[in-house]
């Protein structure tokens, strides 16, 4: 695998799942990190373009990321969402966002432990994780990014609610910008009254700021279109000669495996895991035509999960059909949409752990080999909750 930066070179456009045709108070959403197939199919257009359908449908190309990395080459990694910011009482959290007392993670639900006792949930969902002390002030989420390095020692149990500072974090490295456009009338001064108007929220990484993602085939300097309207980003190699630290971080996300059991500085551990830190966006299938958190079939594993709203995504592709000339014919197609869960997500397990080290169905087509090859639902592995 080689590591790669991207560095934007204009505001770049990812839009939603949402359906949206152009007209009336029409608004389209953006999202941003965009989802790993995205960057990778703009990395894939760098290589030589394949000349027949069986080099066309090989699945051999491996992908990982995108992440973000500041200009101090300080890598960046979703803030896990087990961690709560405890605030003094009549501590405002939305204007002192740093003003937290201390960090906790969320646990089970203790019974024993004051009203808990008395509360019953849904038998066929896992309870939810909960703050077992009183606390009289605010709670908030920490900021959403956490330094790699930060992250690991969370993963080896070494942090805990005196153990955090608020260097650790990060806010979003970005800046929103609305886009309208407007279809005017032929030889009038006035807009279309159907596919005249819509506004789409483009995004504008921080100067410094860029995502760095590894791809398994090695290509140059080059610009790329990444995202809608042609927007283009610069793919660097990234260097790493005279930074071990980021070379070390980067090869264990890389070769990251349970059964491996090493930590985030190669050493051996042997300390048996039990809960597990969501690295990229996953798939989780709890019945044939519905998506969740967690896999139906991790449910008598599981003590808790915390995440947050699922990413809906679909997109869109490229169909080639031959014709009866033997030619090839491209066909604009879309593709399903599906609800991952966010990277960040949290699953505590009671015991005994999953032996696939990806969140992902353990059934599909050829769609599933290209999610594992590019490393979707990527699992990190901790210990000491």
């Amino acid at each position: 695998m080689h590591w790669y930066t991207i560095t934007p070179l204009d505001v770049l456009l990812f839009r939603d799942c949402k359906p949206f045709s152009p007209g009336e108070g029409s608004w389209a959403k953006g999202l941003f990190p965009p989802m790993p197939i995205t960057v990778f199919q703009a990395l894939r257009s760098l290589l030589p373009k394949s000349s027949n359908q069986a080099e066309r449908t090989q699945r051999h190309l491996s992908f990982l990321g995108p992440f973000l990395l500041d200009s101090n080459h300080t890598l960046w990694l979703p803030t896990p969402k087990d961690l709560v910011c405890l605030y003094p009482p009549g501590e405002n959290r939305k204007t002192a966002t740093d003003n937290w007392s201390e960090i906790q993670r969320l646990q089970p639900v203790d019974r024993q432990y004051g009203a808990w006792k008395h509360l019953v949930f849904d038998g066929e969902q896992i309870e939810p994780l909960v703050l077992n002390q009183k606390w009289d002030g605010t709670i908030s989420p920490p900021k959403p990014w956490i330094k790699a390095e930060v992250l690991f020692d969370y993963l080896e149990g070494q942090k805990n609610s005196n153990h955090w500072c608020k260097q650790d974090f990060h806010r979003n490295p970005w800046k929103t910008q609305v886009l309208p456009h407007i279809q005017m009338q032929p030889d009038k001064r006035q807009v279309k009254d159907a596919d005249g108007y819509f506004t789409e929220v483009a995004v504008r990484l921080e100067d410094g700021w860029c995502f760095v993602a590894a791809f398994s085939s090695e290509i140059t300097e080059s610009v790329v279109r990444l995202g809608g309207e042609g927007h283009r980003a610069l793919v660097s190699p990234l260097k790493m000669e005279a930074d071990d630290t980021l070379k070390t971080q980067l090869d264990f996300l890389v070769n990251s495996d349970k059964r491996e059991a090493r930590n985030a500085r190669g050493e051996r551990s042997s300390t048996v895991p039990n809960f597990a830190y969501l690295l990229t966006p996953g798939l989780a299938v709890f019945a044939e035509t519905r998506y969740s958190s967690y896999p139906q079939a991790w449910k008598q594993q599981l003590k808790g999960c915390a995440t947050d709203k699922a990413l809906l995504w679909g997109g869109v592709s490229t169909l080639r059909k031959h014709t009866d000339d033997n030619k090839t014919r491209e066909e604009f197609a879309l593709l399903p949409q599906r609800a991952f869960v966010p990277p960040g997500t949290v699953y505590i397990f009671n015991g005994e752990i999953p032996t696939n080290p990806q969140l992902l169905p353990e059934q599909g087509g050829r769609w599933l080999e290209t999610f594992k090859q590019l490393n979707y639902g990527k699992l990190l592995w901790g210990k000491g909750t």
